[in-house]
């Protein structure tokens, strides 16, 4: 079975790029939704996350406090490894759950933040990076979010940039808002279809 990656740095746009992928009958994994429903549902990764972040990261009504989290392992880097290595293996068992559920498809694509970072890439048969010019992407952000640029940019400032992605991938897509990105997700299908 190919398994195709989908990354991009935030706000560039790979959510959008991973629903046309869909619009062609191509089952997407998305790792951010199905972690977060993991860190709701799994009896076993909500008590480490309780261990690790305290009782209080879930309130009253057992639902897991995302935006308190984000602001503590975003400025805390063993915090951040402790939850990765808490959430990664559960989200590879998860995947591998997924990909028998939709073996039929001609191939799979799984959409992942961290793509390069994690090093997942390499088990890839293909990596699709996703780019844009920075000034829209934190304009896309800070609409979609509410943020402030500062906190945007903290945020990026932390995650590989793409130049260092760039040769890491297979397919890269301008999601300028000027070139095709309809034109662009055919292009890399049929190419990924052929033999």
């Amino acid at each position: 079975m190919k398994m195709v990656g989908l990354t991009g740095g935030i706000g560039s746009g790979k959510s959008t790029v991973a629903k046309l992928f869909e619009q062609l009958g191509i089952p997407v994994y998305n790792s951010d939704i199905r972690a977060k429903l993991l860190m709701h549902t799994d009896e076993q990764l909500i008590e480490g996350l309780k261990k690790i972040f305290g009782e209080g990261i879930y309130d009253e009504n057992k639902q897991l406090k995302n935006k308190e989290i984000a602001s503590i392992v975003f400025n805390n880097a063993t915090k951040l490894q402790q939850l990765n290595n808490l959430v990664h293996p559960l989200v590879k068992i998860d995947t591998k759950k997924w990909e028998v559920e939709n073996a039929s498809a001609p191939y799979l694509i799984k959409e992942s933040a961290i793509l390069f970072e994690t090093g997942i890439y390499k088990e890839m048969t293909k990596n699709i990076l996703v780019v844009a010019p920075i000034d829209l992407r934190i304009e896309r952000v800070m609409l979609r979010d509410h943020c402030t640029r500062e906190d945007l940019l903290a945020r990026i400032n932390k995650q590989m940039t793409d130049e260092q992605k760039i040769p890491l991938a297979d397919y890269v897509i301008q999601n300028d808002g000027i070139q095709s990105l309809i034109l662009q997700v055919t292009t890399i299908h049929q190419n990924i279809l052929s033999p």
